[in-house]
């Protein structure tokens, strides 16, 4: 029995659907990690505002406090003691106080919710080079696959070439130098 020769470029096709495979691999950890981190982001922005919100509907309600009590104090401005009318501005200047108070906590909660928006769609980004080179790097290994039991190079070519995309994408996912 004569044994058939192995043609040498298989063994290439071989070398190189393992890359694919192993990038493929990565890609598929990386995407699902940044995808992770995308939600856990948006979740805590998303409570963030929540909060903010939180502190904007207890800041109205201080303010509409300080509202009323101010016309009650124009309105008893000639029947009351002094000592009412300095209770009513020491209450007055106490509800400014706390808007002062929530009127700053949102500025910080706003900031905190940012930074959490950026965040996120930083690691959309990521998420989504990776996920682009997962399926270029999976039709690349389709293709090098048909290549292989069709021995037919015209395929691994095409699998290359596909390959070559996914490899992009790959290495876009962790230095982002496409936009």
């Amino acid at each position: 029995m004569a044994e058939e020769k192995k043609e040498l470029w298989l063994n290439y096709l071989a070398l190189t659907t393992v890359i694919f495979a192993v990038c493929a691999t990565l890609s598929t950890l990386k995407g699902g990690g940044y995808g992770s981190k995308a939600m856990m982001s948006q979740s805590q922005a998303s409570d963030q505002w929540a909060f903010y919100q939180a502190k904007s509907v207890k800041g109205y309600l201080y303010e509409l406090q300080r509202e009323k009590l101010e016309m009650d104090i124009k309105v008893l401005k000639g029947t009351a003691s002094r000592s009412l009318a300095a209770d009513y501005q020491k209450k007055i200047d106490g509800y400014a106080e706390k808007i002062n108070k929530y009127e700053d906590e949102k500025a910080e909660i706003m900031k905190t919710a940012k930074s959490l928006e950026a965040v996120r769609d930083e690691a959309q980004k990521h998420s989504g080079a990776f996920g682009l080179a997962a399926m270029f790097l999976q039709i690349a290994i389709l293709l090098s696959s048909i290549a292989a039991l069709m021995k037919k190079k015209f395929f691994w070519y095409f699998g290359m070439l596909s390959g070559v995309l996914g490899l992009v994408y790959f290495f876009n996912g962790f230095f982002s130098f496409m936009k």
